[in-house]
């Protein structure tokens, strides 16, 4: 995501990603015009022990609107997807149309639905847990989090989850196999100089 040109969609997946560094650099690119689609929300990190997080959230949840908190809020939200979501929104100034058109082009999913499994899935090396986090160190997902406060849908992710990869691996080995093939027919065709010269002109 670096630099001025963007990507139609950059897909980025969320597993080992800490929750705050990786909405840092997405409201960035948010601002910036990027659209950006975060995949598998429910495997995010947060830094430190469950039970910390969980407390914090629990005070989080305490606060609400005086006068009407059906109309007001403000909305405690659940899902993963939607925590990360508000995370970022809190680092954009969504009240004003810059912000809210920002806020338009994220998307964020539980697992990995169609059509994004078949994309290239990026990472953000300045946000994985595993180079900013020393080792030994605690850490909760935000997944857990959200089932401890209601969030009703972790084990349909992880069973959609568990189907998914071995589609995934199923079509890794098909491509493989015609990759081999494809390989093994180049090496056995029998082509004259004339024609090789022909077909380099066209790229192949």
């Amino acid at each position: 995501m670096a630099g001025d040109s963007f990507e139609p969609v950059v897909v980025i997946d969320g597993k080992g990603h800490l929750l705050g560094r990786l909405a840092s650099i997405v409201a960035k690119q948010l601002l910036n015009g990027q659209k950006i689609v975060v995949v598998r929300c429910e495997a995010l990190n947060i830094s430190g022990e469950f039970f910390r997080a969980k407390l914090k959230y629990q005070a989080f949840m305490r606060k609400q609107t005086r006068y009407n908190a059906w109309r007001g809020g403000p909305w405690h939200y659940r899902s993963p997807s939607k925590m990360f979501w508000r995370t970022v929104r809190g680092m954009i100034p969504h009240k004003t149309p810059r912000g809210a058109a920002a806020m338009e082009r994220l998307k964020t999913f539980e697992g990995v639905p169609p059509p994004y499994d078949h994309k290239k899935r990026m990472v953000v090396p300045q946000a994985l847990r595993v180079l900013r986090l020393k080792p030994g160190r605690k850490y909760c997902t935000v997944g857990r989090l959200g089932h401890e406060f209601g969030w009703k849908y972790r084990d349909v992710v992880a069973r959609l989850e568990e189907r998914r990869k071995v589609k995934g691996q199923a079509y890794y080995e098909r491509k493989k196999a015609m990759r081999k093939m494809l390989a093994d027919s180049k090496k056995s065709a029998n082509i004259d100089d004339k024609t090789k010269q022909q077909l380099e002109q066209y790229g192949y």
